[in-house]
Parts: C-alpha cells; sequence; structure tokens
C-alpha cells in the first residue's frame, strides 16, 4: 500500500519527510508524481484535483490537511471510503488567542486609534462597554474560544447544529431561537463548519438583524459570508466593522474593496496553523489503524459533512 499526498498551493516536501520518517516501509508519494495509483489506500488531501479520485480504485481512507473537510468534495469519493479530519488541541489553543484578541482590539478600539495615529489627532475615547459575544458553530474550536472568553469576563452565547450543554454558555441549536440570539450580539463569530447549509449564512438578512454597534468576526471559511452583503452592512452603518481572517478567493485579489475598508481588519487565514508535528503523527497513527483493521481516530460524518 502506499500513501498519497495531494494537497494544491503549497510545497510538501516537509510534510512527505515528516511522514516517511514515521512510516517505515510505506511509499510516500505526491500527486501528480506517482509511479502506481492501484497501490494507494490513504490520501492526504486539501483542496485536491476532482478528476483525482476517479483515478485510486483501492483507495479506502481520505484525511483532510486540516480541521474542516469542506476542502474535499465528498460526492466524489465511493460510499465506502472513511474520511477523517485533523484534530490538533495547538489549534484550538491558537483559535481562542486570535478571537479574543480581535475582540479586545475592536473593543478598545485599537483600530481607530491607529488611523488617528496617522492623521496625527489625539482624541482619547472610552472603550466600548459591549461585552457579549455570540458564536456561531460550537464544536472544538468554539468552546475553546468561550472558556478563554469567559475567562475574560465576557458574557458567551452559542448556536450549534445540535444541542450542547457547556457551563455558563447559553447554548441554542434551534435556527428558529437565532434571531432573538442576534439581536443581543456585540460580537459575532463564525467557526462554522462549511456545508451546503451554511454556505452564504452570514448574509444581508442576518446582518440585519445585529445591533448596529455589533462586530463580525469571521474565521471559520470566506463562503460562509457573501462579501457584498457584508461590503453593505458596513457602508450603511448596519454594523460597526469585521475582522476577517478567511476569504472565498485565497489569496485575496489586490482590487478587493477589503483591502482598503476602514471597518474592515484583515489578516491571510493565519487564526490557527496546523502544526506539521502534529499532523504528520495523526496521519501515521491513522495509516497504521487503517493497516491493522483499527477503528481510525477523528472520522468525519460524511452525511453532516463534519
Amino acid at each position: 500500500m502506499s500513501v498519497l499526498v495531494a494537497i494544491s498551493g503549497r510545497d510538501c516536501s516537509k510534510i512527505i519527510t515528516a511522514l516517511a520518517t514515521k512510516l517505515p516501509g510505506v511509499k510516500i508519494s505526491q500527486w501528480p508524481d506517482c509511479d502506481n495509483l492501484e497501490d494507494v489506500e490513504f490520501v492526504l488531501a486539501w483542496l485536491a484535483p476532482a478528476d483525482m479520485w476517479a483515478q485510486l480504485p483501492n483507495l479506502k481512507v481520505v484525511s483532510s490537511f486540516g480541521a474542516g473537510v469542506d476542502s474535499i468534495d465528498l460526492n466524489l469519493l465511493p460510499d465506502n471510503v472513511i474520511v477523517t479530519r485533523i484534530v490538533d488541541e495547538n489549534l484550538a489553543h491558537d483559535m481562542a488567542e486570535y478571537v479574543l484578541t480581535h475582540i479586545l482590539a475592536h473593543k478598545l478600539r485599537l483600530k481607530d486609534y491607529v488611523i488617528k495615529q496617522q492623521q496625527r489627532q489625539w482624541l482619547p475615547k472610552r472603550a466600548y462597554s459591549h461585552n457579549h459575544v455570540v458564536i456561531l458553530g460550537f464544536g472544538e474550536l468554539g468552546q475553546s474560544c468561550a472558556k478563554r472568553l469567559l475567562a475574560n469576563n465576557f458574557t458567551v452565547s452559542a448556536f450549534s447544529q445540535s444541542p450542547k450543554n457547556i457551563p455558563e454558555v447559553n447554548c441554542i441549536h434551534q435556527v428558529s431561537e437565532l434571531p432573538s440570539l442576534l439581536a443581543q450580539a456585540d460580537y459575532l463569530v463564525c467557526l462554522l463548519p462549511l456545508t451546503t447549509q451554511t454556505k452564504g449564512f452570514i448574509n444581508r438578512n442576518l446582518l440585519m438583524q445585529l445591533p448596529s454597534h455589533a462586530v463580525l468576526i469571521n474565521v471559520a471559511r470566506g463562503q460562509h459570508v457573501v462579501a457584498d452583503d457584508l461590503l453593505w452592512a458596513l457602508d450603511n452603518q448596519i454594523i460597526r466593522g469585521a475582522t476577517l481572517d478567511v476569504f472565498a478567493q485565497e489569496p485575496l485579489v489586490a482590487e478587493h474593496p477589503f483591502w482598503h475598508h476602514s471597518a474592515v481588519t484583515m489578516t491571510p487565514h493565519c487564526a490557527a496553523l496546523s502544526d506539521l508535528e502534529t499532523v504528520t503523527q495523526q496521519i501515521a497513527n491513522n495509516v497504521q489503524r487503517m493497516k491493522t483493521g483499527l477503528k481510525l481516530n477523528n472520522q468525519v460524518d460524511r452525511t453532516k459533512g463534519y
């Protein structure tokens, strides 16, 4: 058997070296430079070409290179193929730190002061009193963010697609309950999985339900946000600001309005980056479990897409 690395837009040499060290005797190859596709049973994938899957007749397992599996078209995989994802404790820590940092930056008006410094303006103002954070998507990353926010005296509510019970967090899972929660949101953090149901979830209708002082923080996927609707909401003071770490097209094209919008803070998809050692060790463990017939770790429910 062999393991195929099919990750677009990245130098995979370090990944392949690390996997080869952890999996002696297992052939590690990279798409499209693979000698014998019939030997491939395990694929590590991110934005792999759609026509690749049909060329792997003995495929058993596909692992996403990230915490989500939205980069893999699950409809192209045979029903018997197991799909897994990466679970990195450091990822949850980094995400919580990023979210807290940017909420505090908005609360303390830091972007305003950067602009005023450039204009040589001395105009001190009190920090905003707003303290209620609503998290959309309440899996491992969302729960880590909630714990960090609670430790810093924020009030936290969360919406998820399945029931959750976390102390001190107001948890809902019915879409019908969402409007009342949005009306109370000072900061809206998107950590939803990307599925057909959540694509475009943050649109004009949703943004209009937020208070005018609200701030959006999107650290999930760019496709969750309808960009034109967000620009409209910012331009018309429907909401106060946005921090965006993810975009529908990455890197973001140079002419996109987000680059120079005064109410937008942008970062280059860096909120939580997977650790190479953690990723490759999890992949190696699952390859060994597949070879010995054990249940694989971090399996994805293909019917849900996460």
